[in-house]
């Protein structure tokens, strides 16, 4: 009897938590909410990497592995204390000799910061595996700063096994909002085993994952588990993909093949790619064998494909192929200590070489040189809107509409009007006004600050798009920096949109004064007047005479701001808007 009491309790206990947890099942989005894979709006229902119609010309290897997750994960926000995850694998107790079941068949959480900092939360215990059915549970979760904002996660899915489902559990009313995944055109990575993930001990150690997570490119892995070898369907496959970059990194299975062969599968490969696309290719070696002293037969084995893959670059560089790269076995700075078992890396070795990685992409991808001051990053510090569905709406529009004005700035811009029609709008009427019927995309991103404009331009937001106009309104928000630096990263910024957009005709808004910052704001405005490079495409434009008191005071008049002495109201923009337009001719 006592027993059965227990049982009862037990129930009505687990009863009771569930009815205090509400499931996000990300399938179930009308938009597609499954990152780092091309081909999404074919997936359907499938956590599969490749979509249905290859399995007829891929090698039956690649075919297979492409229905595990390398590489894919979820974003999410969400106010929660608890985030909970529950999924089916295909693959009930899958494991690897040289890979621990989290790595192999586990999901991995981190969190962002509103400021942009990336950070991992660990699960502090292994979770729940009963047979085909995994949960996780991150519980009593702290927020470091806006903490009404919630935290922005991303969710990285098994590397090597295959998700059947899976479902986001959090706390019954809190906030939650999937993410859909970025429009930038992503990196696409093809390798062996290594790519796609052996042997991290945990999905975020992934090489593709790390690059991810601090270059902030999507990352399209491509990885196939001793099947990177190469075959002309596959380049078929990865040509169709309207990519940024290809990473080419198949020599650890394709290794053995004879030195002619590996010539002519690679130069096939690199021509295909480069006659639907003139993006950067890069090439990369053999890793290094760090057991070379006493097993040097396998290192010549590795050394010689690596002879015949570099011979390959060499052939295709004096066929003038452009935007070629490569990346040698001595630039992956391995150790003895960085391998599982001499062919796949240690956490330590994916570490490594995701470093090499990234500082080859750096060198490939010249827009992604960082300012030294404002080093590129996200935000999410405003509570109206999120930013990251606000930065994929202004891809589609500038992809889709052809604007004629482009907006570039902040919660003053973006609280103006206009497309993307999302958040605060304070001046509709002087909107309409100004702009009426012209094809005007607002890039106004609320509380975004100069390195937050960056990143919005490394990634993406002046593609696809050839405008008259763009005005560029920013530096408020990092009003506590050193004037100098503020005024220079206006004028950095200026430079970048000119780099991009050359036929367009930048007008650089010298930033608007607000309630009790009109000095510095002037002072900043001077300096600015000595740093921005002034040509025939080029000008600095001084709206602010229609904010200030007629009293030659310097203070702003307050009949032409809300009550936050920050943001004009309609009858600001209503001024604003009639001395801007004379530039927009």
């Amino acid at each position: 009897m006592k027993h059965y009491y227990l049982l009862l309790l037990a129930f009505i206990a687990s009863m009771q938590l569930s009815a205090q947890v509400e499931w996000k099942n990300p399938m179930a989005e009308p938009e597609c909410c499954i990152s780092g894979r091309a081909w999404n709006a074919e997936m359907g229902q499938t956590y599969h990497r490749i979509p249905d119609r290859f399995q007829a010309t891929l090698p039956k290897n690649v075919w297979n592995l492409s229905k595990q997750g390398a590489g894919m994960h979820i974003r999410f926000s969400s106010t929660s204390k608890t985030i909970r995850v529950r999924f089916g694998v295909e693959t009930a107790g899958a494991w690897m000799k040289n890979m621990p079941p989290m790595g192999h068949s586990g999901v991995d959480l981190y969190g962002k910061t509103a400021d942009g900092k990336t950070h991992w939360i660990g699960i502090h215990g292994m979770g729940s595996w009963k047979k085909d059915t995994i949960t996780y549970e991150w519980s009593n979760l702290t927020v470091p700063s806006y903490k009404s904002r919630g935290i922005e996660y991303t969710l990285y899915l098994p590397g090597y096994n295959t998700l059947k489902y899976l479902e986001i559990g959090i706390d019954k009313g809190a906030d939650f909002h999937f993410i859909p995944q970025s429009l930038e055109r992503p990196i696409v990575v093809y390798g062996s085993s290594i790519i796609q993930g052996a042997s991290a001990s945990r999905p975020g150690m992934m090489i593709t994952n790390i690059v991810e997570r601090e270059l902030e490119y999507p990352i399209i892995n491509l990885g196939f588990s001793g099947s990177a070898r190469m075959e002309p369907e596959v380049f078929d496959m990865l040509s169709e993909i309207d990519a940024r970059a290809f990473i080419l990194d198949p020599m650890p299975n394709s290794f053995n093949f004879a030195p002619d062969e590996i010539i002519k599968r690679a130069t096939a490969g690199v021509r295909k790619l480069r006659s639907k696309s003139q993006v950067p290719i890069l090439m990369v070696e053999c890793h290094p064998i760090p057991d070379s002293i006493f097993r040097a037969n396998v290192n010549a084995k590795y050394q010689r494909g690596n002879v015949a893959f570099r011979k390959a670059y060499e052939q295709l560089k004096a066929e003038g192929v452009a935007n070629l790269f490569y990346l040698s076995k001595d630039e992956i700075k391995f150790s003895e200590d960085d391998m599982i078992e001499g062919s796949h890396p240690t956490d330590t070795g994916c570490r490594l070489y995701a470093d090499a990685y990234e500082k080859k992409i750096r060198e490939m991808l010249p827009e992604d040189t960082a300012n030294k001051r404002y080093p590129p990053v996200t935000q999410r510090r405003d509570g109206c809107y999120e930013w990251r569905i606000r930065h994929n709406k202004v891809l589609e529009l500038n992809r889709t509409t052809d604007p004629e004005i482009l907006l570039i700035g902040n919660s003053i811009t973006h609280f103006w009007g206009g497309n993307p029609a999302y958040g605060v709008n304070n001046g509709l009427s002087a909107w309409e006004k100004t702009f009426g019927k012209r094809r005007v995309t607002n890039m106004g991103f609320g509380w975004d600050r100069i390195e937050n404009v960056f990143w919005r331009i490394f990634h993406g937001e002046l593609e696809g798009c050839s405008p008259k106009h763009i005005c560029l309104l920013i530096g408020i928000n990092n009003y506590a920096d050193k004037e100098e630096d503020i005024a220079q990263g206006v004028a950095d910024l200026a430079r970048l949109i000119r780099e991009r957009q050359p036929q367009a005709q930048l007008h650089v808004l010298k930033i608007y004064p607000a309630r009790n910052r009109e000095k510095k704001v002037a002072r900043i405005n001077k300096l600015l007047e000595q740093k921005l490079v002034i040509d025939d495409k080029t000008e600095l434009v001084d709206l602010n005479s229609c904010l200030l008191l007629p009293d030659g005071s310097g203070k702003i008049d307050p009949a032409a701001f809300t009550k936050d002495g920050l943001h004009p109201c309609e009858a600001g923009y209503l001024k604003l808007g009639k001395m801007l337009k004379k530039h927009l001719k």
